[in-house]
C-alpha cells in the first residue's frame, strides 16, 4: 500500500510545531511528510519590533527549518487554494510555476496579513512590520528620515522627516513604537539640531492599550510609553495617508513621513478557497481541529476558529497567539496519528499561561499566570520566556549575544541599504494571489488530469 501522505502548509509556531510533532510520532518511512512554505525559515515573530530597531540582526529570529526538520520534503513556494474533493493543494512555487500537492492528512497553518481598511494612501505610504523584509526597510528608512531632515534647511521638511506615527496599541504596535523610539534617541545623538524636533506618536481606535493585559497593565504600559517621550491617543485613528501628512479621524492634519501600520491581522485569504464555513474568516473546526465536512483536513493557528474549552461560556475561541498555535499544533500532529491509525482524536484544551510585552531597554510589562509584573522582574520574564520558546540553540545563542553586545557596547545607528522599494503584506495586495474556490477546483482538475491522476 501506498504511504500516507501528510501535507502542511506554513511555518510558524503552528506549522512547524506540527511538523516536529509529527517527525517525533512517526516512524521512519512509514509516511510522507511534506511543508508548503514560502522561505526555508521559520520567523520567530514576537522578537520582530527588535529586528526593526536593530537590538536584533535579522537571522537572530529566522529559524533554519533544515537544522529542525530531518524526514520533511519542503516545497518552496505560497499555498494558493485547496481543494478538498481531490485532496489537493495548489501552490504558486518561488519560481513562478503552479504545481499541486496531493493529501491524504491535510494541515492548514497558513499564518495572517495585515489588517488594513479602506483609508486613502495606506497601501501606498503606510509601512508595515510583519516580516524580515519589512522590519529592515522600516529600520532604514527611520534613520533615512532623520539623515535627510539633517541635510534639509527647509523646517517644514524637517518636521515631516523627524515625526513618526505609529497605528495600532496592539503588542506590536507597542514594541515596535517603544524600539524605534530608542533607536531614534540613539541616531540623534549624531544630529544634535534634530534632538528637539524628533516626536513619536501612537494612535489606536480602542480606548485601552493591551487590552488583553488587564486595565493595570495596560495603564502601566500607557505611563511607560509616554515617560519615554511617545504621544499616545485613543479611540483615534487614520482617515488619509498622503506622502507628507497623516489626517486622524478627530480632525488633525499631521506632517509626516512615516506611518507604521500594526493595527492588528487577518486570516489568510487561503482559508477562503476552501469553501467551507468560517467565522471572521477564520475556518471553523472541531474541538479536534478537524474540518467538519472534511475530517481530513485540520486548521490551527491564527486562520484557525478553535473552540476555547477552558472558558465556560459557549461559542469561546482560542486567541491568535503563539502560545496557543504552539499547543493546537501538538494536538493536530497527535489527530492526524490517531485518524491514520483508526483511534479516536483528542479533544484540545490550553489554559493562557500569560503575557509578555517588551518594551526595549529596560522597560517590559508582563502577566505570568495571572500575576501582574513591571519593570525588571517584567524584562526578565519576558526575555526568559523568548529564550525558552525560541525553537534551536544557534538562535538563543544569537539573540542572547546581540543583547549582551547592545548592553555592553551599545547599538549601532547605520542604514543597511535598503530604502528604496517597500514590501508589504497588506491584504488588499496579497489577496490578489489567492484562487476563488471555483478557480482552485479547475485549477486542481486540470493539474492531476495531466498528471495522470484525475
Amino acid at each position: 500500500m501506498a504511504r500516507p501522505r501528510i501535507v502542511v502548509v506554513g511555518a510558524g509556531f503552528a506549522g512547524l510545531g506540527a511538523l516536529r510533532r509529527l517527525e517525533r510520532r512517526i516512524p521512519k518511512g512509514a509516511a510522507e511528510i511534506v511543508l508548503v512554505a514560502p522561505n526555508d525559515y521559520m520567523l520567530y515573530n514576537p522578537l520582530l519590533p527588535q529586528v526593526s530597531s536593530g537590538l536584533l540582526t535579522p537571522q537572530s529570529i529566522a529559524v533554519s527549518l533544515h537544522r529542525l526538520l530531518r524526514r520533511t520534503r519542503m516545497v518552496p513556494g505560497s499555498a494558493i487554494g485547496v481543494d478538498p474533493h481531490r485532496r489537493v493543494v495548489l501552490v504558486r512555487k518561488i519560481s513562478g510555476e503552479l504545481v499541486h500537492e496531493r493529501y491524504d492528512r491535510l494541515i492548514l497553518a497558513p499564518g495572517s496579513l495585515t489588517r488594513v481598511f479602506d483609508i486613502p494612501g495606506l497601501s501606498e505610504f503606510g509601512y508595515g512590520n510583519k516580516n524580515l523584509a519589512e522590519a529592515v526597510v522600516l529600520r532604514d528608512n527611520v534613520l533615512a528620515q532623520l539623515e535627510l531632515a539633517n541635510a534639509s534647511d527647509d523646517p517644514v521638511e524637517r518636521r515631516q522627516r523627524t515625526r513618526f506615527i505609529v497605528v495600532g496599541g496592539g503588542y506590536t504596535g507597542v514594541e515596535t513604537a517603544a524600539s524605534l523610539h530608542r533607536l531614534t534617541d540613539e541616531a540623534a545623538r549624531l544630529y544634535p539640531d534634530l534632538a528637539q524636533l524628533i516626536s513619536w506618536h501612537l494612535v489606536d481606535i480602542a480606548p485601552r492599550l493591551l487590552p488583553e493585559l488587564g486595565e493595570s497593565l495596560g495603564e502601566k504600559a500607557l505611563d511607560l510609553l509616554r515617560d519615554l517621550g511617545v504621544e499616545v491617543t485613543l479611540e483615534v485613528t487614520v482617515r488619509e495617508v498622503t506622502e507628507t501628512a497623516v489626517t486622524l479621524t478627530d480632525g488633525r492634519v499631521l506632517d509626516c513621513r512615516t506611518l507604521i501600520w500594526t493595527a492588528g491581522t487577518s486570516p489568510s485569504p487561503l482559508i477562503g478557497t476552501l469553501d467551507a464555513p468560517t467565522e471572521k474568516g477564520r475556518l471553523v473546526v472541531g474541538a479536534d481541529l478537524a474540518v467538519p465536512d472534511h475530517p481530513e483536513v485540520f486548521a490551527i493557528g491564527d486562520s484557525a476558529a478553535v473552540p476555547d474549552l477552558s472558558r465556560d461560556d459557549e461559542g469561546a475561541r482560542c486567541p491568535p497567539t503563539a502560545q496557543y498555535a504552539s499547543k493546537q499544533a501538538v494536538t493536530a500532529a497527535d489527530n492526524v496519528v490517531a485518524s491514520l491509525l483508526g483511534r479516536p482524536l483528542t479533544a484540545f484544551k490550553h489554559r493562557d499561561r500569560g503575557l509578555v510585552v517588551d518594551l526595549s531597554g529596560k522597560d517590559a510589562v508582563a502577566r505570568p499566570f495571572g500575576v501582574d509584573l513591571a519593570g525588571f522582574p517584567a524584562l526578565a520574564v519576558t526575555r526568559g520566556y523568548h529564550i525558552l520558546t525560541l525553537p534551536s540553540g544557534p538562535s538563543r545563542a544569537r539573540v542572547i549575544a546581540n543583547w549582551l553586545i547592545r548592553a555592553v557596547l551599545g547599538g549601532e545607528v547605520a542604514r543597511l541599504g535598503f530604502m528604496h522599494g517597500k514590501p508589504s503584506t497588506f491584504v488588499d495586495i496579497e489577496a490578489q494571489h489567492y484562487l476563488t474556490p471555483e478557480d482552485a477546483r479547475s485549477e486542481s482538475a486540470r493539474l492531476t488530469a495531466a498528471a495522470g491522476q484525475g
